[in-house]
């Protein structure tokens, strides 16, 4: 089975794409959600992260995602520290996932592979990308945060620049029937590197 990332920065709609892909019937891992489950019940996690960043990292709920993106989002020594954690046991909980998949291939959606280093580990990459103005404007409107904050964010992951001669494959994201098209043409492609004949699929 061929394993392929898919990655893009904050704000740039590679969840969307994501979706166009499981539409075609394409297993999906979200690296995102995955993260935060296993943050918040892995009991070894736990104690790691607790032990980096104190004990308020949880409260009585659970692990406090607001105060734990406050400290690090301005801290990139914390993120970089906090992410050495988190990545290993995502990695781990991918291999096991795909392992249980029956697909030509499968998709691993994750903010930050190129950074984290975890794009070594997968056969292909899509990258996608949007201008930053459409960006921040997205991440404004779906986490109501300040431009400032969205562009902090931003600042902490790594420009199109330095991702695209790392990706296999590039969609720009900035009209979603251009975005649908572009799918369909990587999917094709995919299919074929897999050996699987397109109109054997379902």
């Amino acid at each position: 089975m061929i394993c392929v990332g898919l990655t893009g920065g904050i704000g740039s709609g590679k969840s969307t794409v994501a979706s166009y892909f499981t539409a075609l019937g394409i297993p999906v891992y979200d690296s995102d959600s995955r993260a935060r489950e296993l943050m918040q019940n892995d009991p070894k996690l736990r104690e790691e992260i607790t032990r980096l960043m104190g004990k308020k990292a949880y409260n009585i709920l659970g692990l406090d995602r607001r105060w734990v993106a406050n400290r690090v989002f301005s801290n990139p020594d914390l993120l970089k520290a906090l992410n050495d954690l988190v990545h290993p046991a995502v990695r781990r909980d991918f291999d096991q996932w795909s392992a249980l998949q029956q697909a030509p291939y499968v998709l691993q959606e994750a903010a930050i592979l190129m950074e984290n280093g975890a794009y070594r580990h997968l056969d292909h990459i899509i990258l996608v990308i949007a201008p930053e103005k459409m960006r921040i404007a997205r991440v404004i409107k779906r986490d109501q945060i300040t431009a400032a904050q969205v562009q902090e964010r931003i600042r902490n992951q790594w420009t199109d620049a330095e991702k695209i001669p790392l990706a296999d494959f590039v969609i720009e994201n900035t009209d979603l029937e251009h975005t649908r098209e572009q799918v369909g043409v990587i999917h094709r492609k995919l299919l074929e590197l897999s050996g699987t004949p397109p109109e054997s699929f379902c």
